[in-house]
């Protein structure tokens, strides 16, 4: 579970272009609907929005560097482990030897998972199971402990569900898209071999385990409030909670020790672990973990499975076809390598002039945000003292990291020529990550670390890091431009970047100091306060309607709060230069625009920490005093908000 505050999130074409429509009623539109109207989605996607629109020009100069090294029509670039990310390339490219090969390649791990004769059995195997990445019915990780991030610490988790969140289990839709999986999945187990009598009793297992877990895990509005993952346990009450299996021997052979504690982020499933992980409930297990499999691999064998397991994804997202083999091929060695392949996108499309334009603007917001902080009305002498000392703490990273992780250094590619398929070269990647994450328990925190790599549309804020990330390829139009104005650039990049710094002081990041420990920094009067100012801006947005969907205000708090601080803090930076603001306006609006399946909605809406690309344009600007002198807005007009409702935080 990533729990990092990014930028991006979900979007939609619920509001339908309208030709003549004013900002002064629907700012989004105003700006949007002649590229709504225009724009497609293409064929393999479920949406497009102006990230997706800068991802599909990444993708198409990527695609073309790929197919040119893998064919010898281009030097491969001088970046560590590209090589490797190339040759998986290749075998991934191969679809002759994938579609020869069939299921052959995962029948000895399917046979591994058949043969687990009992719950003893699975006891005895589980931490070589681990280690060798299967999917278990709950999880461990090892990560940086929030209250000491010098150091990394172990975390359990529950599993994840078939469907994207517990809530979508309470939907009418939940039936549905449970059978077109149980389809799916009894299709891909009789492909791979098993009969089909057995196909259907591992299925049916499987989705009785997943309905119990279902209940038990957390959602995804739970999961918007980070900090209350951390749960830190003694092992010895940790085991207390754990009858039923030998979590002691399960440790040991899974890390190799048992450690003195464990962070909790789940407890509730904790309290549940007994009860759903038992003797009686073993087939059910067994099917769960056989169906999370072969959903999992089918992406890696033939054409044929490929397009076998897509039902599914396309009833949770709408996608009308799969997309090509090139572009999987592309992706699969992007996925594996996404730091190699970052780091290459940026030192060959990323100007060094563009780099210290960005940074400029950054510091820019800095200062701004400090001057506000300072100036601040309902905070404390004492708490502005410590968000300032937070402010001036933060780490920037720009384009792409100057070294690349070690990870990649330990992934190795075996060519076809040498026994390797795409399915073993993936499980061999898998398995050394999960290592990797294992030695780090006893390795100090690598603050040096990316969470995003450089061709990636997006950008972050970590909380336990204190650093912001802005990935080389979000450093375009409309988000950014040297060439166009920096009003328009306030609006975009400079909206993204002081959205990442609002993050340090959200709901959650404010709970976190300049070194990223989970520290309460606040005075009691002043938390009260930002607690007041969080909860107006969780009712802004609470039961708006959305198309199929109704906005859930508490699970997009976090994001929201950065939002309107971004927006007002560039505002404050344009105006200080004397830009047009008008300008910005519009350009904010024109970052969210967005057209997007139903399907996608319903499924984004669920698990998504953002609100709707369109709501994000007209209702965070709605909150901007600035706006209604702008564009001159009326009581009677539609981006009217009375003033009472405005929320200010930032």
């Amino acid at each position: 579970m990533n729990n990092k505050m990014a930028v991006r999130g979900g979007a939609g074409n619920i509001l339908e272009p309208k030709e003549g429509i004013r900002p002064q009623d629907n700012l989004y539109l105003a700006v949007n609907s002649e590229w709504l109207e225009k724009t497609e989605i293409p064929s393999d996607r479920s949406r497009i929005a102006s990230f997706d629109s800068i991802d599909l020009d990444v993708e198409k100069k990527l695609m073309r560097d790929f197919a040119d090294f893998a064919d010898g029509k281009k030097e491969i670039a001088d970046v560590p482990n590209l090589n490797k990310a190339v040759e998986l390339y290749k075998l991934a490219r191969d679809f002759k030897s994938r579609n020869e090969e069939g299921a052959k390649p995962i029948q000895g791990d399917l046979t591994l998972l058949e043969g687990i004769r009992d719950f003893a059995d699975f006891n005895l195997k589980a931490g070589d199971l681990f280690k060798a990445a299967f999917v278990l019915p709950f999880a461990f990780d090892v990560d940086a402990d929030m209250k000491n991030t010098k150091i990394n610490v172990l975390q359990f988790f529950g599993p994840s569900t078939f469907l994207p969140d517990t809530t979508t289990y309470k939907t009418d839709a939940a039936k549905k898209l449970l059978d077109v999986l149980k389809k799916q999945s009894e299709n891909l187990l009789k492909m791979a071999g098993v009969s089909e009598d057995q196909a259907k009793e591992y299925v049916d297992d499987a989705l009785k385990f997943d309905e119990k877990i279902s209940k038990v895990v957390k959602s995804s509005e739970e999961w918007a409030d980070y900090p209350a993952m951390y749960n830190p346990t003694s092992i010895e009450d940790f085991e207390k909670k754990i009858n039923n299996f030998q979590i002691d021997y399960f440790l040991k052979e899974a890390l190799g020790e048992v450690p003195d504690r464990v962070i909790v982020a789940e407890p509730r499933f904790l309290d549940h672990f007994d009860e759903l992980i038992n003797e009686d409930n073993f087939d059910e297990i067994k099917g769960w973990m056989i169906v999370k499999f072969i959903n999992g691999v089918a992406s890696y064998l033939s054409q044929d499975f490929r397009e076998a397991a897509f039902p599914f994804s396309q009833a949770l997202s709408g996608q009308p076809e799969l997309s090509n083999g090139e572009k999987q091929a592309y992706h699969l060695a992007n996925g594996v390598f996404s730091e190699v392949v970052g780091v290459y996108y940026g030192q060959t499309y990323f100007g060094a002039d563009a780099k210290k334009d960005v940074l400029d603007m950054i510091h820019k917001m800095l200062d701004v945000y400090e001057k506000r902080i300072k100036d601040n009305d309902w905070l404390s002498e004492a708490t502005k003292e410590k968000a300032i000392v937070k402010l001036r703490a933060l780490i920037l990273k720009i384009g792409y990291p100057d070294k690349i992780e070690e990870i990649y250094d330990r992934l190795n590619v075996v060519p076809a020529d040498k026994g390797g398929s795409l399915y073993s070269n993936e499980r061999a990647a898998s398995i050394e990550q999960v290592k990797y994450n294992v030695e780090k328990l006893h390795k100090p925190v690598d603050r040096t670390v990316w969470l995003m790599p450089g061709n990636l549309v997006n950008a972050c804020y970590d909380p336990q890091r204190n650093d912001l990330t802005f990935p080389a390829a979000i450093l375009q139009a409309p988000f950014y431009d040297l060439k166009q104005d920096r009003a328009e650039n306030f609006g975009g990049i400079g909206t993204v970047i002081a959205h990442e710094v609002s993050h340090a002081f959200d709901n959650n990041g404010a709970q976190f100091d300049e070194f990223g420990n989970m520290v309460n920094w606040w005075t009691d009067a002043d938390y009260a306060e930002f607690k007041k100012r969080t909860q107006a801006e969780i009712d802004l947005f609470d039961g708006i309607k959305y198309g199929p969907v109704t906005l859930n205000g508490k699970q997009i708090v976090s994001e929201n709060i950065a939002d309107q601080g971004g927006l007002t803090a560039a505002v404050k930076a344009a105006k200080d230069e004397g830009d047009d603001l008008k300008k910005l306006f519009e350009n904010f609006a024109r970052i969210w625009a967005n057209k997007q399946l139903t399907e996608s909605i319903k499924t984004q809406v669920s698990v998504d920490v953002h609100a709707p690309g369109p709501e994000r344009a007209n209702v965070q600007s709605q909150c901007q005093d600035d706006f209604y002198e702008v564009f001159d807005v009326k009581p009677e007009d539609g981006m009217w908000l009375d003033p009472d409702k405005r929320v200010h935080i930032w």
